[in-house]
């Protein structure tokens, strides 16, 4: 009896078993697909990345944001992630708001010590002049190709396309086709240009303000919220934290207190530290980041790219595309270019090997 027991229990516990194991067979779900795509295509760009970028020319982020195109909403449908959270649409954007705020905090934190008060005129030609052409030359495309939008709305859109973006001058910034072919000090004056134009928001914000508040209390909050609380604030917190961590690194290698793996990780986590505290107090948390002065590891920087690319070409609304693309091309052929012309002999560092 105590046999026939036991031989029913087994029985029992083999057949819940075996559906189990039936039902987690082939389990087919979106992020499990998103994985192996994200990851195959990781490894892949990994292999042929220096014939892509040396041939062709073609840095991770074209690639990448090619790829999330066809794995997007708009093709083959299997990366959406704006189905995400039950499709509510407030909370996918929180979603991407504070994933493209620690990528671009890790892009941006690269930057030489002292390099601020030795090449502050060349800084100061791409930041005001340059940036402010910029800004009204993308305006101006925006209004003529975008319908719809007024003044204000299409100042607030234009100051989005008016910075140099971080991961996209890392092309041309760092790795072995950057330093073979792009001069050492433009490579230096696009890394600091990059992470000082996050005040490319302060045309956001003047235009933002100006939008839900009448003139004379839109320039007072955009001097007194903007300029004195949320810049000078952010960049003191992240010169701060960014001397203390430097002088913490250095005493913890001195007495052999770090290894090698969490050395790479503590730049990672000061970035996240970084723009935790200044969001907390309402601080700008990227120009925060970049007065950290951290040197990021390359692989943890490409990684962050491709992802940040995969993840926003996915989020691309594809339904006016060729308006997107027309503003696109015009914006590189105009926002810069021209202004640059008129004034490069005017910048130390876009006319000499002043380093």
């Amino acid at each position: 009896m105590i046999q026939n027991d036991a031989k029913r229990a087994l029985d029992v516990i083999f057949h819940t078993d075996s559906q189990h194991l039936s039902s987690m067979s082939f389990q087919v779900t979106i992020p499990h697909i998103a994985y192996t795509g994200l990851g195959g295509f990781v490894v892949l760009f990994s292999m042929f990345s220096l014939f892509l970028r040396e041939k062709l020319h073609i840095g991770e982020a074209w690639w990448a944001f090619t790829f999330s195109i066809v794995i997007g909403p708009y093709d083959a449908d299997i990366f959406n992630h704006r189905a995400w959270a039950g499709g509510s649409e407030e909370t996918v954007n929180k979603i991407v708001l504070e994933f493209t705020c620690v990528v671009l905090a890790i892009g941006v934190s690269q930057l030489a010590k002292a390099y601020m008060a030795r090449h502050w005129k060349s800084l100061f030609f791409l930041l005001a002049p340059v940036m402010a052409w910029g800004w009204f030359v993308s305006a101006g495309l925006v209004y003529a190709l975008i319908p719809g939008l007024n003044s204000l709305s299409n100042l607030a859109i234009a100051a989005c396309l008016t910075p140099t973006d971080p991961i996209l001058a890392a092309v041309v910034v760092g790795g072995k086709w950057a330093n073979k072919h792009v001069p050492s000090h433009l490579r230096h004056l696009l890394a600091a240009e990059s992470g000082c134009n996050d005040g490319a928001f302060l045309f956001l914000f003047i235009a933002l303000y100006f939008i839900d508040s009448t003139g004379s209390e839109a320039i007072r909050d955009w001097f007194l919220l903007l300029w004195l609380y949320q810049v000078i604030l952010g960049i003191a917190i992240g010169s701060i934290l960014g001397y203390v961590f430097r002088h913490l690194m250095i005493s913890c290698q001195c007495h052999d207190l770090i290894d090698r793996h969490p050395y790479v990780a503590q730049y990672v986590s000061l970035a996240m530290l970084t723009i935790g505290i200044c969001t907390l107090l309402g601080a700008d948390d990227l120009l925060a980041a970049f007065a950290c002065e951290a040197v990021f590891s390359s692989v943890i920087d490409l990684l962050f790219n491709i992802a940040a690319f995969v993840f926003l070409g996915a989020r691309m609304p594809f339904n006016n595309a060729w308006r997107l693309i027309a503003v696109a091309i015009l914006v590189l052929l105009l926002r810069r270019l021209p202004i640059m012309v008129l004034l490069y002999r005017w910048v130390p560092d876009g006319n000499s090997k002043f380093n």
